[in-house]
């Protein structure tokens, strides 16, 4: 058994799957458009596609599940700050003074997810 999507709830499905098409560079699906119900970021086989379906009721809550996430063409801190201005919140900081830790932020409509260091940084 192998995941096909990552679904995730959202009041505008279009519009969060715009933010994460720009976070990830991954393409919107062409089938899909504003107003649309169930919207999909196409990921790169064999990495789960990110699926958003719009549902009536909003996020009240911390997340049961996140995503971590691993930059491969920035360090952490660039894409921390690449994602603030896509529209991102910081919601923790875990990052230590020597270098190690995470970021978690908040995606527009209040998902959190993980920004860790990149396999270089960690290399280091």
């Amino acid at each position: 058994m192998i995941p096909r999507h990552i679904t995730v709830d959202a009041a505008n499905p279009y519009q969060l799957a715009t933010f994460w098409s720009q976070a990830t560079g991954w393409p919107v699906s062409a089938d899909d458009a504003p107003g649309d119900n169930e919207v999909l970021v196409e990921a790169p086989a064999p990495v789960p596609g990110l699926l958003f379906i719009g549902v009536p009721e909003g996020k009240t809550v911390k997340n049961r599940v996140h995503l971590d996430w691993v930059p491969d063409e920035r360090t952490r801190d660039e894409e921390v700050d690449r994602l603030v201005a896509l529209g991102a919140t910081v919601h923790e900081d875990h990052r230590t003074p020597d270098g190690p830790g995470w970021v978690t932020l908040r995606d527009p409509e209040g998902n959190e997810f993980c920004i860790e260091r990149s396999a270089a940084e960690r290399a280091e």
